[in-house]
């Protein structure tokens, strides 16, 4: 992480946790590169697209509760894109959540990231202004609008947020209380600033969704992968549908969390530094892969 921080990254936050061991904290740089604050194990970071696997859980769960069905489409929760939406009516929620609806991914679009924290609220304005990438169920492409009418259906569905339910039927069983749905919900003083390569501004205070704690990631994806999170039936269900580790990026924060069975160990690793080039993620990537081959050679 020493190394890391050397090239170039502002603050580290790593967590592991091994089974039969306690959880271990690991610190590098800045919370706060201004006023000198350093890196705060516990504190809260925009975890971005990992909310994804929270929201496909909760699909998982709705669906086996037979609350909605994976082979409703698109048009039937949302008839107003059914023209807008080329084959809005071939669209399953299953392709939603599997990411192969062909559904165009809103922040490709070239206008998007001019006026992000605006434009983050209507999503679907950039989405509908772009062709579909391919026909429904023909191949793969991820996409955050994916996930963003997902988010949607689960709120028509319910009656209330999303955010509600993930609250109830995961966080609240799994007893963590660290974990929020917007930047709205917590004291700043709580969230790791983030920095963008080469900008001098703080993104903190942009509202980009979910946050959380290293440690109420890394339960939760031990929870996933060991199946705690579900009820009888729901982990076949999700075993069909989406994936058990997730990264994530925003401005400012990129985070990494993956569970390696050979060693029955969780690595959640958090970095607030980014840029959109691909260099700052794939270091990321690099340091997450020296850290987990010590683990495994400290497990040999």
């Amino acid at each position: 992480m020493d190394e890391a921080i050397g090239h170039g990254f502002d603050g580290m936050i790593v967590y592991v946790d091994q089974a039969g061991k306690p959880p271990a904290f690991y610190t590098g740089g800045w919370k706060d590169r201004v006023s000198k604050v350093v890196a705060d194990p516990h504190a809260l970071f925009k975890i971005a697209s990992i909310s994804k696997l929270y929201v496909a859980v909760s699909i998982t769960k709705l669906a086996k509760s037979e609350r909605l069905n994976l082979d409703d489409t698109v048009a039937d929760y949302f008839p107003e894109y059914a023209e807008q939406l080329p084959q809005a009516d071939k669209i399953t929620l299953r392709m939603l959540v599997q990411h192969r609806s062909g559904v165009p991914d809103f922040t490709y679009h070239p206008d998007y990231w001019d006026d992000e924290q605006n434009n983050r609220l209507t999503p679907m304005k950039f989405a509908l202004d772009m062709p579909i990438s391919f026909n429904p169920g023909e191949s793969y492409q991820y996409s955050n609008t994916n996930y963003f009418l997902l988010r949607n259906i689960i709120q028509k569905v319910l009656g209330y947020s999303h955010h509600q339910y993930i609250q109830e039927e995961i966080l609240n069983p799994l007893g963590l209380k660290n974990t929020f749905s917007s930047i709205k919900d917590v004291d700043l003083e709580r969230v790791m600033s983030g920095y963008y390569a080469g900008v001098e501004d703080d993104f903190k205070e942009n509202d980009n969704g979910m946050l959380a704690s290293a440690e109420d990631v890394g339960l939760f994806l031990r929870a996933l992968n060991k199946g705690t999170v579900f009820k009888p039936g729901e982990k076949a269900l999700y075993d069909t549908l989406y994936v058990y580790e997730h990264g994530g990026l925003v401005p400012g924060y990129q985070s990494l969390a993956e569970y390696h069975e050979d060693i029955d160990t969780v690595v959640v690793q958090f970095i607030n530094t980014t840029d959109f080039t691909g260099y700052e993620w794939n270091l990321s990537e690099i340091v997450l892969g020296r850290i987990v081959k010590i683990l495994k050679n400290g497990a040999d």
